[in-house]
């Protein structure tokens, strides 16, 4: 039975990593969405089609 413990207390701390790396780079991403949509908007004048 500690066998088992491990394993699921090893699983959720995997887990608990995997998510807080997964939110760490959507907030960049949006970051960097945000950062470029601004850009975008402030140059709208020089944009030709």
């Amino acid at each position: 039975m500690e066998r088992v413990y491990k394993t699921m207390r090893n699983a959720g701390a995997l887990s608990l990593a995997i998510g807080i790396v997964v939110t760490v780079i959507g907030l960049t991403a949006g970051i960097i969405s945000i950062i470029n949509g601004s850009f975008l908007l402030k140059r709208k004048s020089e944009i030709t089609f």
